[in-house]
């Protein structure tokens, strides 16, 4: 799922106004930064729920119809990312040396030490997240309300994930989000969209969301007990009858992936917000394709059993 180069990866990157020789976006100038490592680390394995092609999965159209009902399915869609924002990530090797971090939520966080390169990219807002690939273990970092310098750093929580298993949290253990889910893996990430393909399924957002979770998530956050609510981990698909023929290239490239990977509700947020990496080689104006659809094009995927008994 990380960026291969070859022949076919040089023609797709036409479409996306980039070269073959790396990827859209700079990074810190310590460990790997955001550049495509020489390693190719596995982003779990492919009977992961992220991996996953769902795009023949049959939905039960009543409970579909009642969880859209619920969620304000009259409004666009709204690509978390671009030129300049969204959540970023980086790379680093046994060059970047592990740190210590001390976490809020300690009693459900891994404590590490954790890959900190000297000048990270975090997240701007409240949630702060740091992401980290280690691409000598094939391990993700991930940590929110991340803070510090040096050997000195704090975190709300966070959570460590092997890439080469399918690995989980604990039940009710939340991670670097609501749902006890990895960040990374469901980012709309320009390194692999230049190739033409994103093969695996992406994060979003919603307002208003049960207290409550469905596998593969593991954590739920707030206290809303309206049981007609979606839960995290609910799984949504693009509907395959969505008319994506006036597309533009990028748009397209993440809306294909909607409908054959689909996407699970992973944070609290506004409605309808998919999560992405920011890069330069996205164009916003050609994103903005995404915004045209709503939430009506959509449909929920039958979730497994619900957990809404963690405290």
């Amino acid at each position: 799922m990380l960026e291969m180069r070859s022949a076919g990866v040089c023609l797709a990157s036409i479409l996306f106004a980039a070269g073959c020789g790396g990827g859209g976006g700079g990074g810190p100038d310590t460990g790997l930064g955001t550049q495509a490592p020489a390693k190719i680390c596995p982003v779990f394995l492919p009977t992961s729920p992220w991996n996953t092609d769902v795009s023949g999965v049959q939905i039960d159209q009543k409970l579909s119809d009642g969880y859209l009902a619920q969620m304000n399915a009259s409004r666009n869609l709204h690509p978390d990312f671009g030129s300049i924002y969204g959540i970023p990530y980086q790379y680093a090797d046994d060059s970047v040396s592990k740190t210590p971090v001390t976490f809020e939520y300690a009693s459900e966080s891994d404590p590490g030490p954790y890959p900190i390169p000297a000048n990270p990219v975090i997240e701007d807002g409240s949630d702060a997240h740091l992401l980290v690939i280690q691409t000598d273990e094939c391990k993700l970092y991930e940590m929110w309300q991340a803070s510090g310098s040096g050997s000195s750093w704090t975190a709300g929580s966070g959570a460590i994930w092997d890439l080469t298993t399918n690995s989980t949290r604990p039940q009710c253990w939340t991670s670097a989000d609501a749902a006890g889910l990895p960040i990374w893996p469901g980012l709309a990430r320009y390194e692999e969209a230049k190739t033409g393909t994103i093969d695996h399924a992406l994060r979003f957002t919603m307002n208003n969301v049960q207290a409550a979770f469905v596998a593969p998530a593991e954590h739920y956050a707030g206290g809303n007990t309206d049981a007609t609510l979606p839960p995290f981990g609910l799984h949504l698909r693009l509907k395959a009858s969505t008319d994506l023929s006036a597309a533009t290239p990028q748009a397209l490239v993440v809306l294909t992936a909607l409908q054959k990977y689909g996407m699970f509700l992973a944070d609290i947020g506004s409605d309808w917000y998919i999560g992405g990496a920011p890069d330069m080689g996205w164009s916003d104006d050609d994103l903005g394709f995404i915004k045209t659809l709503t939430g009506s094009d959509f449909e929920v995927l039958p979730p497994g059993p619900l957990t809404n008994n963690c405290d």
